[in-house]
């Protein structure tokens, strides 16, 4: 799901969902969703919630409010934008999850993973000028910590000033 597909489906009551279900919201990185605003917040759907869920897996390429809770796997990279595996995770496919060994895998054929990367295009940059093109076209990965290429090892001190 992406983010407005997320928005104008999340409470519909014949989302075909159950509480074994894993959500994946993708194009929220810091290519997706240019400077990866915390836009990624993914609640648990209405009709589970009067179910009596209160919890499932949630796994994106953006991020979260701190505020938010449960299960959540975010900042998955590289991000479906960049060509990242979460960027082939099609509706119905299994995932498995190991928080104890650190593990998330997409549980399809080698094959198949194979064809859709070959169908694979990213979706059109939103920006083809100015400071968010360049931030696009040089942003590093959320694990390498969404800084510009360019920049990196070049500044050295430490920022004193309050983030909040």
């Amino acid at each position: 799901m992406v983010d407005e597909d997320l928005k104008a489906n999340i409470d519909r009551d014949d989302l075909p969902v159950t509480a074994d279900s894993i959500f994946v919201l993708k194009g929220l990185g810091p290519k997706g969703y240019p400077r990866m605003p915390e836009v990624g917040n993914m609640p648990i759907p209405a009709k589970l919630v009067r179910e009596g869920v209160r919890d499932m897996i949630r796994i994106s390429d953006g991020r979260m409010s701190g505020t938010a809770y449960g299960t959540v796997i975010f900042h998955v990279s590289p991000e479906s934008q960049a060509g990242g595996t979460l960027g082939l995770v099609q509706t119905g496919d299994r995932i498995r999850v190991s928080a104890s060994h650190g593990q998330l895998d997409l549980l399809v054929k080698d094959a198949e993973l194979e064809q859709r990367r070959a169908n694979w295009t990213p979706d059109p940059a939103p920006y083809t000028r100015g400071d968010a093109k360049l931030y696009i076209d040089t942003v590093l990965h959320a694990e390498q910590g969404a800084d510009l290429d360019f920049l990196v090892g070049k500044d050295t001190r430490l920022d004193t000033r309050e983030s909040h």
